[in-house]
């Protein structure tokens, strides 16, 4: 058992890799470590970093033991992150180390960082006095210390000049700390003018971060009603509190216009964190969160496991969005993890959104979260007129896919000088290519998918293990020649058939497989913001929360995309992503109007967004998840079998099938073959378990793998609890 004394025996040490437990070390004499502290140990032929763990030691023969090769100068990782770690493992079924690893991801911010050389003034006077050095000198006043590079820039002089007084004497060289990666937020810099239901529920997130208890409260409020207003005085008094504050963004590489938005606040920017950031930056971001300098991160899903002194919020923005969704290695919700995360700290959790997850809807009616209702938008700004365009009836002219209704409205907003949006959530030029001589469809060599188009780049493409290769001119079953057809739209045909409509209109594609990656996307969204785009096209990019003043039309192509497959969310998601879509209209009080192309006028998620009566939606789909027993009413987990054959993935997952244990309350579904069933030349089967609220789903599971056939071959399995996708 270790105990913060100076000085102990043996340790255990949480490695990054998929153990089931800590392994043991010994502690050298004279070292000193205490649960948390980051060390580097061997581990085979390498040397990694670990944490030192709660609990006891194994019974080793202390001469078996390697010992731990260094203790780094960092903070060690507080009891509740260890807690949190150790929760998310057994929740998820995943090695505790593999969790661990993600904590682990700025290896270079373990030792702390160098100080800078600096200047400062001192008493001496230079020989003779000129312009560049009078402006120097006046800089300078105040004793403060500068970097040569950072002087010379504050005083508009070049660094010779500064060079030439330091030769003299009059700088002398002092080492300066590092600087912060952003400066310190101001809770009081630009308090908001609120409206009356932004004030009640702000001032009822106030109460609830100055308890300093643990809870959460659902943020429900229509697009464009100033949640993140709201929200950002929680993040106030937090602050005020002497807490860090995490902020969770689906999409933060492209949320550019929240950051400045936050500036425009607190006087200052948070600190990002997300894949797109520099190592470096990385690196030291997670010092100063650790070291408490760094008071509010805003950041992707993986910010959750940054090693926060003093976490006093969190705040999940756009609660719904399926990217808080990891299904890689360790498969979690971020959202889901952020509550357990605030309940292990005690500390509140904040869910924003304007379309929540029916499982939060479900919490918050039952009493689990509380529920700050936000119902106009801000300034008594119109939500915009919906309409659905029945495709049978109003269908595109031969080869297109904009109805003429659809048209006959961008026209008019185009003379109005305003701006109109097309929304279709699929990338690239066409889903599919085929030969119309011999019907040859093009598919990816190692997956179940067609090969999707992308013009714009001369590819054809697989999104699911990212295969491509040239368009060719000629089929390559039967050889002939252009004869080669695009089947359906995506953003970039789509944009075509916008050219030839409207040929002097400036037209923009957004789609996160453009060329330029993030750079150009944030680019674009700014100068879709000052107007200078006519037309915008988009993926779910444009469904994010951006603000874009003159945007008075949305237009959503294929309405019917999302409802197209076996998902029992899909009526909720088309719900969700067709109300975020069409709420990028009118934001700014201008008359609005969205257009859903659609062949299912009728069906009710149609019905619910065209009336604006989402209260009816939600009651619906909740009747009937709770009628089917689908959560948040029972509770679902996903067994996916793969291996390099067919035959292999089958038979493992019937192996596994037959081995479940008997139980009243959960009952095994499968084993099926996955609706992609080969990806990246791996075969794939999914079994399905579904049960009770209150079952033991994670022992239930433990018990089929233990009893199950041992890993052999090519075979892998993974485990899916609260599984988002069915593919």
């Amino acid at each position: 058992m270790i105990e913060d004394s100076p000085f102990v025996a043996a340790a255990p040490v949480l490695v990054p890799m998929p153990a089931a437990r800590p392994y043991t070390y010994a502690v050298p004499a004279g070292m000193r470590v205490v649960p948390g502290s980051i060390v580097r140990v061997p581990l085979g032929p390498r040397q990694v970093a670990g944490i030192v763990w709660d609990g006891g030691v194994e019974k080793v023969d202390a001469k078996k033991l390697r010992p731990i090769e260094q203790v780094f100068d960092c903070p060690p990782i507080d009891r509740a992150m260890r807690r949190f770690v150790d929760w998310i493992a057994q929740y998820t079924l995943s090695p505790p180390g593999m969790v661990a690893r993600m904590l682990l991801r700025a290896p270079e911010a373990f030792d702390p960082e160098p100080w800078i050389e600096g200047l400062q003034r001192t008493f001496a006077k230079p020989d003779r006095m000129t312009g560049a050095r009078m402006r120097v000198l006046e800089t300078a006043e105040g004793g403060l210390a500068w970097t040569r590079s950072g002087l010379a820039h504050a005083a508009g002089v070049s660094s010779t000049v500064i060079d030439g007084l330091k030769a003299q004497g009059v700088f002398e060289t002092v080492m300066i700390p590092p600087r912060p990666v952003v400066a310190a937020p101001d809770p009081g810099y630009a308090q908001p003018s609120l409206m009356p239901d932004q004030s009640h529920a702000a001032e009822m997130l106030r109460t609830n971060v100055a308890a300093g208890a643990f809870g959460v409260t659902l943020l429900d409020g229509v697009t464009g009603s100033g949640k993140t207003e709201v929200y950002f005085e929680a993040v106030a008094a937090a602050l005020d509190r002497g807490r860090q504050v995490l902020i969770l963004l689906p999409e933060i590489a492209l949320t550019h216009a929240f950051l400045e938005r936050f500036q425009e606040r607190f006087g200052a920017k948070p600190a990002e964190w997300h894949s797109d950031l520099p190592p470096r930056m990385r690196e030291r971001v997670w010092r100063q969160v650790a070291e408490g300098g760094v008071r509010v991160v805003a950041g992707a899903r993986s910010a959750l496991f940054l090693p926060f002194r003093e976490l006093g919020l969190i705040v999940v923005d756009e609660e719904h969005d399926p990217a808080y969704k990891q299904e890689d290695r360790v498969f979690y919700n971020a959202r889901d993890m952020a509550v357990v995360r605030g309940h292990i700290g005690g500390f509140p959790v904040v869910l924003a959104s304007a379309t929540p997850s029916v499982e939060s809807r479900v919490n918050a009616s039952q009493g689990r979260y509380h529920r700050a209702v936000l119902s106009a938008r801000f300034a008594e700004a119109a939500l915009p007129d919906l309409k659905t365009i029945d495709m049978r009836r109003a269908p595109p002219a031969r080869g297109g896919f904009l109805s003429p209704v659809l048209l006959g409205h961008m026209r008019q907003t185009l003379e109005k000088h305003e701006q109109s949006l097309l929304f279709l959530n699929r990338r690239g030029y066409a889903p599919l290519t085929l030969c119309r001589v011999c019907g040859h469809r093009f598919g990816c060599p190692v997956c179940s998918a067609w090969l999707v188009e992308h013009r714009f780049r001369g590819q054809l493409v697989c999104h699911h293990c990212g295969h491509n290769e040239r368009r060719p001119e000629a089929c390559p079953e039967c050889g002939t020649l252009d004869h080669l057809v695009a089947c359906g739209p995506g953003v970039e045909r789509i944009a075509e058939e916008v050219v030839a409509h409207f040929p002097d209109a400036r037209t923009i594609v957004l789609s996160s497989d453009l060329m330029g990656g993030v750079r150009r996307l944030r680019l674009e969204l700014e100068a879709i913001a000052k107007g200078e785009a006519d037309i915008v096209i988009g993926t779910q990019l444009v469904a994010k929360g951006h603000n874009f003043p003159d945007m008075t039309l949305v237009g959503v192509v294929d309405a019917d995309l999302g409802l197209a497959n076996g998902d029992p969310r899909a009526a909720e998601r088309t719900f969700q992503l067709l109300s975020q879509v069409t709420g990028r209209a009118g934001r700014t009080g201008k008359k609005s109007l969205g257009l859903l192309q659609t062949f299912q006028p009728d069906h009710p998620v149609m019905r619910a967004i065209v009336s604006g009566d989402a209260e009816a939606f939600y009651e619906r789909e909740i009747a009937e998840r709770e009628r089917a027993a689908l959560p948040p009413f029972g509770r679902l987990a996903g067994v996916i079998v793969s291996a390099a054959t067919r035959a292999e993935a089958e038979g493992h997952a019937r192996s596994l099938r037959r081995a479940a244990p008997q139980a009243s309350d959960l009952f095994v579904l499968g084993p099926a073959e996955a609706p992609l069933s080969l990806i990246g030349g791996r075969h794939r089967f999914r079994l399905l378990i579904q049960g009770e609220r209150r079952a033991d789903m994670q022992g239930f599971i433990r018990s089929m793998l233990a009893e199950g056939p041992k890993l052999r071959g090519s075979v892998r399995v993974q485990v899916d609890i609260d599984p988002q996708s069915f593919l």
